[in-house]
């Protein structure tokens, strides 16, 4: 297959992936729950795939991310490359202090950092990284991602800013009811963005070769975790263990993996599907799925719109049926009627993607016309 083929596979996983996100988001403003929805006491099987599957976007998110930016560089300069990679990654961790955090809330109470801002400092690290040689960098990647389950034990309510920033996660308040929530701390994620771009030759070699390697890497990738998750033996915080009530219990707990800090066998599930669906995506669709590609190729202008859009219709649909919003945050609010309804969530996520694809359309026509652009998640 050709150059197109290879992009092609890019933006097609990257456009699933959003789909995915935009399912769990539509879930956090339509279908609010008290508890986690991977509470396997309190939850339900097709509550807690409907949250687990939406674990694939963050991963795949940032390794698309590291292995585009190694396309980009291909074109350009080390000097340029790291100028950048510094400019683009400052644009979105200012836009995840502003917009997104203003986004999700309708205010700015706490300055949420999420996905955009783990993305946007691991370009910046990354911007220094490229400077190194290549079984440098590999050796950058596998120190920030292999061992760093050890913190895990440092991890407490006193913590400091920099260590909840850079491994812990968590709230911390900084003046009166005003305080930041990092739900992506950093470590894992620079790591994993050194390693897309560390192994993004790949995506030079021939598609047979390619695909070849996409495969064996994500077969790799889990069986390790099935390995390492069978006897709990390092990787992941939470132990699983067998539920006593059927097969498909017991397999929740086995996939139940820590996303906040990404644990190693988060990583290696998360990873090794992604990798797995690039391969499959470039060899066997030959012909590009219209809407995939369209979220694909204009990923933030998709991700800045949607969470503000989720939020106004979700408000919309609470003030309408309760009168109220449902907001379990708040403590002591009780709501006798109100009972989260997934059928409510996927009719909601619909609307969304259709809504989304006509404002992506129209943005996309509007780029084209203008000669700008908005893919700061996207870089190749």
């Amino acid at each position: 297959m050709n150059k197109q083929s290879r992009l092609q596979a890019i933006d097609l996983l990257r456009g699933l992936v959003i789909v995915l996100m935009a399912l769990d988001h539509t879930r956090d403003f339509f279908a609010p729950t008290a508890f986690d929805p991977l509470n396997l006491q309190l939850g339900y099987p097709a509550l807690f795939w409907t949250r687990w599957i939406t674990h694939l976007c963050a991963p795949i998110f940032v390794m698309l991310a590291g292995m585009s930016a190694f396309l980009r560089s291909q074109h350009r300069d080390k000097k340029d490359m790291s100028r950048y990679l510094l400019s683009r990654g400052a644009l979105m961790i200012l836009l995840e202090w502003t917009w997104v955090s203003f986004s999700w809330q309708f205010g700015f109470t706490t300055f949420i950092l999420q996905v955009i801002w783990a993305i946007g400092v691991a370009m910046m690290a990354l911007a220094g990284l490229i400077w190194l040689p290549r079984w440098a960098l590999i050796t950058c990647a596998v120190a920030l991602i292999l061992p760093h389950n050890l913190l895990d034990a440092l991890h407490g309510k006193d913590s400091g800013l920099l260590f909840m920033a850079w491994h812990q996660g968590g709230y911390y308040p900084l003046w009166g009811d005003v305080g930041i929530y990092f739900a992506y701390p950093l470590m894992p994620w620079i790591g994993l963005m050194a390693g897309a771009y560390a192994i993004g030759p790949v995506m030079l070699w021939d598609a047979g070769r390619r695909q070849h390697f996409l495969f064996t890497a994500a077969i790799v990738l889990l069986l390790s975790f099935v390995i390492l998750r069978s006897g709990n033996f390092y990787g992941d915080p939470d132990a699983w263990s067998v539920q006593g009530k059927n097969f498909l219990y017991d397999l929740m707990s086995f996939v139940k993996v820590h996303k906040y800090p990404p644990s190693l066998l988060y990583l290696c599930i998360t990873l090794g599907i992604g990798l797995g669906a690039l391969g499959l995506l470039e060899r066997y669709v030959q012909r590009p799925w219209p809407t995939l590609m369209l979220f694909g190729k204009s990923p933030m202008f998709f991700y800045l719109v949607h969470i503000a859009l989720i939020h106004a219709l979700g408000w919309v649909y609470m003030q309408v049926r309760y009168g109220q919003q449902i907001d379990f945050r708040s403590k002591g609010v009780v709501i006798p009627d109100y009972q989260p309804s997934l059928l409510i969530c996927y009719a909601a996520w619909i609307v969304v993607l259709v809504l989304m694809w006509g404002l992506t359309g129209w943005w996309n026509r509007s780029r084209q016309k203008t000669g700008t652009g908005m893919s700061a998640v996207s870089v190749h």
